[in-house]
């Protein structure tokens, strides 16, 4: 017999709330975590998006998962748009792009009409820009001067919505920012990536590993999708909150057309629901190993 069972484990996590962590373990829905992108390059192909697949890898190394992402371009009425709505959840959200300080970076400036708040030059912010300029100059790149022009310039990327609290930059210790659960921080990945693990592990680490979730899947052959769906409905219905899934192959890749059924949930009742899905492929004349 042939199968792909996979198995995964996702913990979920809740929102931040005026609450003990033992209360608000109880009675606090877990939270969503989103990922907005932002830059036309991206959208124009320019460049390939690598925070969405790093961001799930993370999450799941500390047992949450990605519920959304979105892809938003560098104008800044659009990204005030998408931050009003985002803002306007209870959802842990990673922004990244368009925090420098060319005209193309509009992220630091639309956060802050989103919110409402006017900008301001972080203090933590301009000291670690002017310890930047100080080792750049100490190689013989730039001036110490934090009076310069060039050196102005690079202040503007301290400039923050007011209220925000920085985010480290391990890197090149340029700071993202932090307000009301949205992280922002530069579109590079060498940079992004740490500074989404640090946002993590520092600020969301009571929610690693709380709630336990399980994936499990196996392939069909020979069974139409329209005649094992009502089955998946069914099992939805036996086992409360229990998702079903179904992803058809055509076998545009060379290999037989197969479906990859499968459940995810809580660990127990999705076991449970795995082996009567199975059972149900086999009733209705679905083989679980490949033609010969």
């Amino acid at each position: 017999m042939m199968n792909t069972d996979a198995a995964g484990v996702a913990g979920l996590s809740a929102p931040q709330a005026a609450c003990g962590p033992d209360a608000c373990a109880v009675s606090q829905a877990p939270p969503r975590i989103r990922l907005i992108a932002i830059g036309d390059e991206i959208l124009s192909g320019r460049r390939q998006d690598k925070h969405f697949a790093r961001l799930i890898e993370l999450l799941q190394e500390r047992g949450l998962r990605l519920h959304a992402a979105e892809f938003i371009s560098d104008d800044e009425d659009d990204i005030v748009e998408c931050l009003r709505r985002s803002f306007a959840t209870p959802d842990l959200v990673f922004c990244c792009g368009g925090i420098g300080a060319t005209p193309d970076d509009r992220t630091r400036q639309a956060a802050a009409r989103a919110l409402g708040v006017p900008l301001a030059l972080h203090p933590e912010a301009a000291r670690l820009i002017g310890e930047r300029c100080a080792e750049m100059a100490a190689k013989g790149q730039g001036s110490a001067d934090m009076g310069t022009a060039e050196n102005q310039q690079r202040l503007q990327m301290g400039v923050f919505p007011a209220g925000s609290e920085i985010i480290p930059n391990s890197y090149n210790k340029i700071p993202g920012f932090f307000i009301r659960d949205h992280s922002f921080m530069p579109g590079f990945p060498v940079m992004a990536h740490a500074m989404m693990a640090w946002t993590l592990d520092t600020r969301y680490a009571r929610w690693h590993h709380r709630e336990s979730r399980v994936e499990h899947s196996f392939l069909v052959f020979g069974l139409p999708e329209s005649r094992i769906t009502p089955a998946l409905e069914s099992l939805e219905r036996r086992w409360a909150g229990i998702r079903a899934f179904s992803l058809p192959n055509v076998g545009d890749s060379g290999g037989p057309p197969h479906i990859e059924l499968g459940v995810k949930g809580a660990p127990e009742a999705a076991a449970e629901a795995l082996g009567w899905l199975r059972a149900e492929v086999q009733s209705l004349g679905g083989r679980l190993d490949p033609p010969a």
